[in-house]
C-alpha cells in the first residue's frame, strides 16, 4: 500500500472516470456497488480456502492480501465521506471490514518499524509491538500507544497528524518511545 502515493494522481483519474462523472446520482452508484459486491461474494466463497494469487491492477497479489487492501480502502474512504459531506449520516461499514483494515494497518506499522519496545493498541481490533529498543516481557509495557479504530485509520492514512490527534486527546501515549510521528502516515 505504500506504493499508492507514487501513483495517487492516476488513482484519482481512474476513480473519477469509474464514477461516471459529476452527474451520476449517488443512489445509482450505490446500486452498482451492491450489484458488484453480490457477484464478487459468490465467487469468493470458492476461492478463499486456497488463497490463490490474483491479477490486480498493480501486479499479482494473494487474494487474502488483496481483500485486506480493499478493506483498508473501504474503511478509509467511508470515513472520508463522513468528513467531507457534513450533515449526512456516516456510511456503516461491516465490523469485519473495519477490523481487517485496522489489523492490516497495525501490521504494516510493525513491518515499517520492527521491534518490541512499543505496544500499539487499537481496541477491540488490534495490538502490535513495534519500534526497536528494549522490549518488555511481562506486565504492562513501558511504552504504550492506544487509540480508537477511527483515529487509527485516520493516522495511518494521513488524514490527521500525530500532533493533532495527541492535542485532541484521541491518542494516549506513554513512555519515551511512544511517539509514532516518524512512522505515520503509512500510505
Amino acid at each position: 500500500m505504500s506504493a499508492y502515493a507514487a501513483v495517487a494522481a492516476d488513482i484519482s483519474d481512474d476513480t473519477r472516470a469509474a464514477a461516471g462523472g459529476p452527474d451520476r446520482a449517488p443512489a445509482t452508484a450505490l446500486a452498482a456497488i451492491d450489484e458488484r459486491l453480490a457477484s464478487a461474494l459468490a465467487v469468493l466463497d470458492d476461492l478463499l480456502p486456497d488463497d490463490p494469487v490474483v491479477a490486480a491492477s498493480r501486479g499479482p497479489i494473494r487474494l487474502g492480501d488483496y481483500l485486506a487492501t480493499r478493506a483498508v480502502e473501504i474503511a478509509v474512504h467511508a470515513d472520508d465521506l463522513t468528513v467531507s459531506v457534513p450533515g449526512v449520516d456516516p456510511p456503516r461499514i461491516p465490523a469485519d471490514a473495519e477490523r481487517l483494515a485496522v489489523r492490516t494497518l497495525a501490521e504494516a506499522l510493525a513491518e515499517r518499524a520492527p521491534g518490541r519496545s512499543v505496544e500499539v493498541r487499537v481496541p477491540p481490533y488490534a495490538a502490535v509491538q513495534c519500534i526497536a529498543g528494549p522490549r518488555h516481557t511481562r506486565g504492562t509495557p513501558a511504552n504504550v500507544v492506544e487509540t480508537d479504530p477511527t483515529t487509527w485509520l485516520r493516522l495511518a492514512a494521513g488524514r490527521v497528524t500525530w500532533d493533532d490527534a495527541m492535542a485532541a486527546a484521541r491518542v494516549l501515549a506513554s513512555g519515551d518511545r511512544a511517539d509514532l510521528k516518524a512512522y505515520l502516515p503509512l500510505f
